[in-house]
């Protein structure tokens, strides 16, 4: 009497059988900056969503001084977990972005792009992303 062949397994059954992930903890998970993610919650809870970007020069200079507010890089607070952009305080303005204005949009690092995000109330964040 011929053996009987055993039955493959199919993709269902394959997946179903595999261990479930791993719990990812901070030190293991992949948080994308605010740009990648098309927005963030600010340490104040507040909801910024990108409006537009990489914005053209004239645009973000004339949002470097009408803008509610606006920020110069970003940094990873290990506190909640995510890239935040680094505020500036209104007298810093001018000169980040006489700073920004020099390597906006260019091929070469230190590289800085602009965009607008907005706020559920309304308000205006030129946000100046810098690349290294």
């Amino acid at each position: 009497m011929p053996k009987k062949q055993k039955r493959a397994a199919t993709l269902a059954e394959m997946v179903a059988a595999l261990p479930p992930p791993a719990a990812e903890g901070p030190c293991n998970s992949y948080v994308d900056p605010p740009v990648a993610a098309r927005g963030f919650t600010d340490t104040d809870g507040i909801y910024w969503r990108l409006a537009r970007g990489p914005l053209d020069p004239r645009r973000a200079e004339r949002l470097a001084t009408d803008a509610d507010v606006m920020s110069l890089g970003i940094h990873y607070d290990d506190e909640v977990g995510r890239w935040l952009p680094s505020f500036l305080a209104q007298a810093e303005r001018p000169v980040a972005w006489l700073e920004a204005r020099v390597t906006l949009g260019a091929a070469y690092p230190p590289a800085h792009e602009a965009y607008e995000f907005t706020a559920d109330d309304g308000r205006i964040l030129l946000f100046i992303e810098t690349y290294c």
